[in-house]
C-alpha cells in the first residue's frame, strides 16, 4: 500500500545525492549491492546477536540507500532488465537476514520460541505475497493488491525491532502479530485477485511452475 509513495519520497529527499551518485559514475547495481550487503550484515551481526535498536538501525539506514536504486537508474537514462531482477533477489535476501535474524535470536538467547515462529511465519509470507504477485504477472494477470507489501512489513518488524531494543515492552510482539494477520490477509487478497483475474483466461502452453 506504501510502497511506491514511500519510493517515490525517499527518491524526492535525495535526489541531490542522486544527481551525485549519477555524475561520479555510479550504478543503480551498485547502489542495490551495497544497500543489501550493508542490511545483511546489520541483520546478522546485530540482530541475531541482541542488538535489537542498532540492528534495526543499521538495517533500515541501508534499505532507505537500497531505494535510491531506482531514482539513480532515472537519473542515468533508465534501468536494466538486470538490474530489476537483481533487486527484486536482493529485497527477498534482505527480508530473509532480517527474520533470520529474529529467529536466531529467539530461539538462542533471546528465549522466546513463539516471537521466533512469528518471524518464520512472517518471513514466509512475505516470500508467498511476493511469489503470488510475480507468478500473476509472468501470466499476464494483474496482481497490484495487498494490505502489508513489502514496505509495510519491514516498518512492521523493524519499528517493532527497535522499539524492543530501546526497552519498550512488547512492541516487538506487536509487530510480528500485526505483519503476521496482514501477510495472511495479503496474501488471500492476491490469490482473490488473480481468481478474478483469471476468468476466461487460458494459461500460457509454454508456462511451467517455478522452481
Amino acid at each position: 500500500m506504501l510502497g511506491s509513495g514511500a519510493r517515490a519520497a525517499v527518491g524526492r529527499f535525495w535526489a541531490p545525492v542522486v544527481t551525485r551518485l549519477a555524475r561520479a559514475g555510479v550504478t543503480p547495481d551498485m547502489v542495490t549491492l551495497t544497500g543489501t550487503l550493508g542490511a545483511i550484515a546489520g541483520a546478522v551481526l546485530l540482530v541475531a546477536h541482541g542488538q535489537l535498536f542498532w540492528g534495526a538501525f543499521t538495517v533500515t539506514v541501508f534499505v532507505l540507500l537500497d531505494m535510491l536504486d531506482g531514482a539513480l537508474a532515472r537519473a542515468r537514462g533508465g534501468g536494466s532488465a538486470f538490474g530489476a531482477v537483481l533487486d527484486s533477489t536482493c529485497d527477498r535476501a534482505v527480508d530473509a537476514a532480517v527474520f533470520g535474524g529474529l529467529v536466531w535470536w529467539y530461539t538462542g538467547d533471546g528465549g522466546n520460541r513463539l516471537l521466533a515462529l512469528l518471524a518464520l511465519v512472517g518471513l514466509v509470507l512475505g516470500v508467498l505475497t511476493s511469489y503470488t504477485k510475480a507468478r500473476a504477472e509472468g501470466v499476464g494477470i494483474p496482481c497490484d493488491v495487498g494490505l502489508v507489501e513489502r514496505t509495510e512489513r519491514l516498518i512492521l518488524v523493524l519499528a517493532g525491532t527497535g522499539l524492543t531494543g530501546l526497552g519498550l515492552p512488547y512492541a516487538v510482539d506487536v509487530g510480528l502479530w500485526l505483519l503476521v494477520v496482514g501477510g495472511a490477509v495479503t496474501v488471500v487478497q492476491r490469490v482473490v485477485a488473480v481468481h478474478r483475474g483469471a476468468r476466461g483466461k487460458a494459461a500460457p502452453a509454454a508456462s511451467t511452475p517455478a522452481r
